[in-house]
């Protein structure tokens, strides 16, 4: 939450600096409030999704989530009503200008900063290891770049080499295939977060899915005949580490090729002096955001199946009558497959 903050206050400064917006009435106002507004709604649709058993034990908590996305449209309007009484003859277009300006940078900053905190529930591992190749990527391009850079890569950046590239690439796949074998030894990072109702607490304890469990591949025969071994034991999130730490090493730079961009348009060096001699918070998360979308499309898409505790946690609303159907529902289905015995 601190570094989405941060990175909206860079971005929006920026524009303020460009568009000589200070004197624009309710407009710092109007922006943190939008900020305000976006977050409620995103942290309301997580705290409603992960955690419905909690929410149902608290009244208010109750309320707020069976009316949650009414409640933040009507805080959206209630923004966009404001910004409109504050239209002032003199400074229409740079009012749409700004407005304009807040709402881009809610979407890539605030909503990918979302994402992280969406893969986080799905298992450290979904943050950690996105995060580590990014980092792993960004240090050896620069090494490789460093020691062997001969050719450039991209005129946004001058300092970015082919050398660097694909140097960079190469061991951003070795470390994050092996950071993936050490992660997946230990459920605390492999397990999603969830909510015991009989504790009364957050856990990290399941039963690991299959792709965090060692199974027996066979090697291609070129590779039986180099390495003399017919097959090896891997976890299935290693190969799927490949994957991610391809995307970080191929296309994750181009969100530092956009931002380099983004400063060369507006004639900036850096997004701000947040950290000496790096700059603003932004300019270390700007290929992070991108891994993170990334990241979240690809477990929607690749990983994640049915969950049986958030269809619990549905069935849990619904009125008694409505669940008794459905129990009769299934139980005929059980016994129409076999799965229970007739008399049951």
């Amino acid at each position: 939450m601190t570094v989405q903050i941060k990175c909206f206050q860079e971005i929006i400064t920026i524009g303020y600096r460009v568009y000589r917006s200070y004197e624009l009435p309710w407009f710092r106002t109007l922006s943190w409030y939008f900020l305000i507004c976006v977050n409620y709604f995103f942290y309301g649709e997580t705290l409603a999704d992960y955690f419905g058993a909690l929410v149902q034990r608290e009244e208010p908590l109750t309320f707020l989530s069976r009316y949650h996305r009414f409640i933040s449209f009507a805080l959206y309007l209630a923004g966009f009503c404001m910004f409109v009484l504050s239209l002032v003859k003199t400074h229409y277009r740079l009012q749409f200008y700004m407005f304009a300006w807040t709402h881009v940078t809610l979407l890539l900053v605030v909503t990918q900063s979302h994402l992280v905190i969406q893969n986080l529930f799905e298992g450290m591992i979904w943050f950690i290891v996105p995060i580590s190749i990014v980092i792993c990527n960004d240090i050896m391009a620069y090494l490789f770049g460093f020691f062997f850079g001969r050719t450039p890569l991209i005129k946004l950046s001058p300092k970015k080499t082919w050398e660097g590239f694909i140097g960079g690439f190469f061991s951003t796949v070795v470390f994050g295939f092996l950071l993936a074998y050490l992660l997946s030894q230990f459920q605390y990072f492999v397990c999603p977060v969830g909510y015991n109702s009989e504790t009364n607490s957050f856990t990290v304890e399941c039963e690991p899915s299959s792709i965090f469990e060692l199974q027996k591949y066979t090697l291609p025969t070129a590779l039986q005949n180099t390495l003399g071994w017919d097959t090896v034991q891997l976890y299935p999130f290693q190969i799927h580490s490949v994957f991610l730490s391809s995307f970080a090493s191929l296309i994750g730079p181009f969100g530092g090729f956009f931002a380099s961009g983004f400063k060369r348009a507006f004639k900036i060096k850096d997004f701000a002096n947040t950290i000496p001699g790096h700059g603003g918070i932004m300019d270390r998360f700007d290929c992070q955001y991108l891994m993170a979308t990334f990241v979240h499309v690809y477990i929607a898409s690749f990983i994640r199946g049915p969950n049986p505790s958030k269809v619990l946690q549905q069935l849990l609303l619904l009125q008694p009558e409505q669940q008794l159907t459905i129990f009769h529902n299934l139980h005929s289905h059980l016994r129409e497959r076999g799965l229970l015995p007739a008399q049951a």
